[in-house]
């Protein structure tokens, strides 16, 4: 089973940029897709990203396309998520996730 960690969530203000980070181990990284996925308060939890194992195709949630870009290094056994022009319905806790594996999520707040 493979272990993913989130980070590099926080606070920022509308229009502004993060980039997060899910690190992940126990398994041969190059092998699996991988998602973000996030869930608002009170909201079901959605997807926002999927990029395939060798990082050549990627496919977004409409309401992110042209905002956010998902890259991943294999090396690294990392899946990246950059987020621009941040809007405050983009306030959720954000999980990457790959089969049945799921990290503990980071917390994006976005200010108005």
């Amino acid at each position: 089973q493979v272990q993913l960690v989130e980070s590099g969530g926080g606070l920022v203000q509308a229009g502004g940029s993060l980039r997060l980070s899910c690190a992940a181990s126990g398994r041969t990284f190059s092998n699996y897709i991988m998602n973000w996925y996030r869930q608002a308060p009170g909201k079901e939890r959605e997807f926002v990203a999927f990029i395939s194992m060798s990082g050549g195709m990627n496919k977004y949630a409409d309401s992110v396309k042209g905002r956010f870009t998902i890259s991943r290094d294999n090396a690294k056994n990392t899946v990246y998520l950059q987020m621009n022009s941040l809007k405050p319905e983009d306030t959720a806790i954000y999980y990457c996730n790959t089969g049945s594996a799921w990290g503990q999520g980071t917390r994006v707040t976005v200010s108005s």
